[in-house]
C-alpha cells in the first residue's frame, strides 16, 4: 500500500439534517447535499448514525446507500444495532468512534487499547461482508497499534484538538500536536493502516494535515456546512480541494 498522490475528500453531511430536524420538515435533504457534494469533487460522503438519532436518521443512510456514486462512510458507535445496520446496508466503509449522548460533538478517540477483544468480535463480521472498518483514534501509539492488532484497515487521527489550539492562539501546544499526528500517521503507515483524518478542519487548518504524505483521506463536515452557508455548499467544497490540493503539492 502507497500513500495516493491525490488526497481524497470525504464530506460529512450530518448538519444538513442537523438543520432539516430543527424543524421537522423534509428539507434540506441530507441525499441532496449529498450529491451536489459529489458533483463538487468529493470523492466520498460521511453520515453518523448516532443511537440518539440527533442528526442523521435511519431513512438517511438508506438513501445514502441507494443513491449514492461514490462511496459511503458510514459512521457509528460500536454497538449491536449499529453491526446490524451496516451489515444491512453494506456501505463501503464503517468508521467506528466513541459516543456519548451528553457531548455535543465527538469527544477524543476511541480507547482501542481498553477495549481489544470486544472490538476485534465485532468487526469480524464487517469485514467478512467486505466492508473497510476504520477505527477513529488519537495519534497516541498503543491505539494505532491495537487498531492494526484487531485487524481495521483504516486508522482515522482525530485533528480536533489541533484545530482548537489552533483557533486559540495556543500555537506552541497547536504545533506539538501537530508533530504527534505526524508522528502517528507514520506509525499507523509503517503497519500497514490506511491513514485518514478528520474532525474540526478549516481552511486555516487543512494544509498541514493535507501535506502528510502517508494521509490518504480528509473527512470534513461541519466547517463546509457552516461555509456553504455564506458560499453555496459547492464553492465551499471547490475551495477545501483547491487547498488540500495545493498543500499536497508543497
Amino acid at each position: 500500500m502507497k500513500p495516493s498522490g491525490r488526497l481524497r475528500l470525504g464530506v460529512n453531511i450530518d448538519h444538513v439534517a442537523t438543520v432539516r430536524n430543527a424543524r421537522g420538515t423534509a428539507y434540506p435533504d441530507p441525499l441532496r447535499a449529498a450529491l451536489l457534494a459529489e458533483a463538487a469533487g468529493a470523492d466520498g460522503i460521511t453520515a453518523h448514525l448516532r443511537e440518539d438519532r440527533r442528526h442523521i436518521r435511519d431513512e438517511d443512510i438508506a438513501a445514502l446507500a441507494a443513491g449514492l456514486s461514490v462511496p459511503l462512510n458510514f459512521e457509528c458507535a460500536a454497538t449491536v444495532e449499529m453491526q446490524a445496520i451496516g451489515l444491512r446496508h453494506r456501505p463501503h466503509a464503517m468508521c467506528l468512534v466513541p459516543e456519548k449522548r451528553e457531548e455535543r460533538t465527538t469527544e477524543g478517540g476511541l480507547d482501542v487499547a481498553a477495549d481489544e477483544a470486544r472490538l476485534r468480535d465485532f468487526i469480524t463480521p464487517l469485514r467478512e461482508a467486505g466492508i473497510r472498518v476504520s477505527m477513529f483514534i488519537g495519534h497516541d501509539p498503543k491505539q494505532i497499534e491495537a487498531s492494526a492488532r484487531i485487524g481495521a484497515a483504516v486508522v482515522e487521527l482525530h485533528t480536533g484538538y489541533y484545530c482548537d489550539l489552533h483557533h486559540e492562539g495556543r500555537y506552541a501546544e497547536r504545533d506539538a500536536e501537530l508533530d504527534g499526528l505526524r508522528r502517528g500517521a507514520k506509525l499507523a503507515y509503517s503497519l500497514g493502516l490506511e491513514v485518514h483524518a478528520g474532525h474540526g478542519l478549516t481552511y486555516e487548518t487543512v494544509g498541514p494535515i493535507a501535506a502528510m504524505p502517508e494521509m490518504m483521506e480528509l473527512n470534513i463536515g461541519h466547517f463546509l456546512i457552516a461555509e456553504a452557508i455564506f458560499l453555496g455548499l459547492g464553492p465551499a467544497i471547490e475551495e477545501m480541494r483547491r487547498r488540500m490540493d495545493e498543500a499536497r503539492r508543497a
